[in-house]
């Protein structure tokens, strides 16, 4: 037990990993710190596995040693199931239906457990076999699970239905929550401010959430200077950013940082 004490360096890596984008956030968990925060641009046009090589290149701290890896798929192959009708042999069944997926597509799920939920997703495995090479083992999960997670905890005690737009450069989430239950989860592409305001508008007049009422909380790559954030308030009366206090109390981050990386933190 005395040799398990000594070789621990309480260090944390977590990696979130997109096809545009990777970010990774270094945490000293003995004494709650965040010593590094990166995030790098990918090309969609290019293989993960060619740029996640050259950041790796670029980027030496991740390749030191780790007590624990957290590896975060962020992608929208992936749907939420309560947990009284999820069966893990039909896992491609649930995906079928919004997202197009293929006979050769590897399915998993991450089991929400306070909540009687599992998310079924289809996780990058070109990345997952190039981080086996390089740290062995790791653990991995899709983004969208902590996301929901954490917001259904935010939820406690709140009995009017709460949206939540988690945005990203060209995606966005959608998250409806009402006292830790989850009504509604989805995400959308977009190219303009205009796009992102129809998707939000037509997620709400399918709710029959009257936007002059509806509280609307902001957070991921988003401030108020943001030209979805100004079109959207025009529309939207409670439309405000959420405010992660948990985040910016442990970690002592900015509200700004801790709404951009509010997965990578909580992960």
């Amino acid at each position: 037990m005395n040799e398990a004490i000594t070789t621990k360096n309480y260090k944390k890596l977590s990696l979130q990993i997109a096809v545009n984008e990777m970010s990774f956030c270094c945490f000293d968990t003995l004494n709650q710190k965040i010593t590094d925060c990166k995030s790098i641009a990918f090309s969609s046009h290019k293989p993960l596995e060619d740029q996640l090589w050259k950041a790796f290149v670029n980027h030496p701290d991740l390749m030191y040693d780790y007590d624990e890896i957290v590896v975060l798929h962020d992608n929208s192959l992936n749907t939420f199931v309560p947990k009284a009708l999820f069966d893990e042999d039909f896992l491609a069944s649930y995906l079928q239906y919004n997202t197009k997926v293929f006979e050769t597509d590897f399915f998993t799920f991450d089991t929400i457990g306070n909540y009687d939920i599992n998310n079924v997703y289809v996780p990058f495995m070109d990345a997952n076999n190039f981080l086996i090479d390089r740290y062995g083992t790791f653990e991995y999960k899709n983004s969208h699970s902590i996301l929901v997670t954490k917001l259904l905890d935010a939820s406690k005690n709140i009995d009017e239905k709460q949206v939540y737009v988690h945005v990203k450069d060209t995606h966005f989430e959608i998250v409806v929550v009402r006292n830790q239950k989850l009504l509604l989860f989805n995400s959308f592409e977009y190219k303009t401010p205009e796009d992102f305001l129809y998707y939000l508008l037509f997620t709400l007049e399918q709710l029959q959430l009257n936007p002059e009422v509806v509280t609307v909380l902001a957070l991921g790559k988003i401030n108020t200077h943001n030209p979805c954030y100004k079109l959207a308030y025009k529309y939207i009366r409670n439309l405000s950013l959420f405010e992660p206090l948990v985040i910016q109390e442990k970690w002592n981050k900015s509200n700004e940082e801790a709404r951009e990386h509010f997965i990578l933190f909580n992960s």
